[in-house]
């Protein structure tokens, strides 16, 4: 199996350790009737390769970049928010701590489109998204917005600096699709 892109790549295996393995009634009989053969194919073996990528990046990437993508695509809540609060004590910015954590939360838990921005699970209430709750001091919206700004300017500088070297790893691993990626 080749990824498409890099971001697929990473999307996909953050998302391997939340897959509970379930499929359609008749899942175990072709794993089993698979495994007799001495060969795992279809979904099982995609689901082994998203594991290994997932091994692969976790191990080779920094420790500061393992937790930019994880906090922006991992689908393993707890992990997740791990990785939110890791970033929220190392970010550095002259906004307070309350309006960090707000800002780094609602960007890694955006606001989604649907009936009030619920079409997934990790949607946060209405009232995060709301900038002006993010300080009680009374600061002036241009300054809220500068801190906003700021601060999500250096996480997706950071993301993107994960998906170069997520990169370099994949093609290392040969398991892109072409050159571009």
């Amino acid at each position: 199996m080749k990824y498409q892109s890099v971001l697929a790549a990473v999307v996909r295996a953050l998302a391997a350790e939340t897959m509970s393995g379930v499929g359609g009634g008749d899942f175990e009989p072709k794993v089993q009737a698979a495994k007799q053969k001495g060969a795992i194919v279809g979904k099982e073996a995609a689901f082994l390769i998203d594991c290994m990528v997932f091994s692969r990046l976790h191990k080779n990437l920094s420790a500061s970049h393992w937790r930019h993508l994880v906090a922006k695509y991992s689908t393993h809540v707890e992990r997740k928010h791990g990785a939110i609060e890791e970033i929220t004590r190392t970010h550095r910015s002259p906004a307070p701590e309350r309006f960090r954590h707000c800002a780094i939360l609602t960007w890694a838990m955006p606001k989604l489109p649907g009936v009030d921005g619920k079409r997934s699970t990790s949607v946060l209430p209405a009232a995060w998204y709301d900038m002006s709750n993010w300080d009680n001091d009374g600061r002036p919206e241009s300054t809220l917005r500068r801190w906003r700004n700021e601060i999500r300017k250096a996480l997706e500088k950071e993301v993107n600096d994960a998906l170069v070297e997520a990169q370099h790893i994949l093609e290392a691993e040969g398991l892109l699709i072409g050159d571009a990626a």
